[in-house]
């Protein structure tokens, strides 16, 4: 066992500054923002005339296979039901925040409060989880 790591199970070492399942949660969210900017380049490929024949469409397309890889390191330290929310509402935010800022979307005050309550579903997910 490594110089200041404890047991947490019989299979695994977490560090007690960091654990594992805190990795994961980041790892979500750094899936979401790769999946926000593979979505972004689907955005520009869908505006063309032959959307699936652009240069975008085959990074936003890399994007998203690229996350598969980590998915595994994800799902195998937290619940699924914790991923779909982390995931769902980090993407939400993720995309509201590129629809308006890059593409000059607005918002309807429905949407809003939708965004709200998916920021409230997160904070009871990880208060109770």
């Amino acid at each position: 066992m490594a110089a200041g790591c404890f047991p947490v199970s019989s299979m695994e070492v977490v560090s007690p500054t960091m654990g594992t399942k805190t990795i994961a949660v980041l790892v979500t969210f750094g899936f979401s923002i790769i999946g926000v900017v593979g979505d972004y380049f689907l955005k520009l490929a869908s505006a063309r005339e032959r959307p699936l024949r652009t240069g975008w469409f085959y990074l936003g397309f890399f994007l998203y296979a690229s996350t598969a890889f980590g998915w595994v390191f994800v799902m195998s330290r937290l619940k699924l039901a914790t991923i779909s929310v982390l995931y769902s509402v980090s993407l939400v935010l993720l995309l509201t925040a590129v629809g308006v800022v890059l593409f000059r979307e607005s918002l309807s005050y429905f949407e809003v409060i939708g965004i709200i309550l998916a920021v409230a579903s997160l904070v009871l997910l990880m208060r109770f989880a």
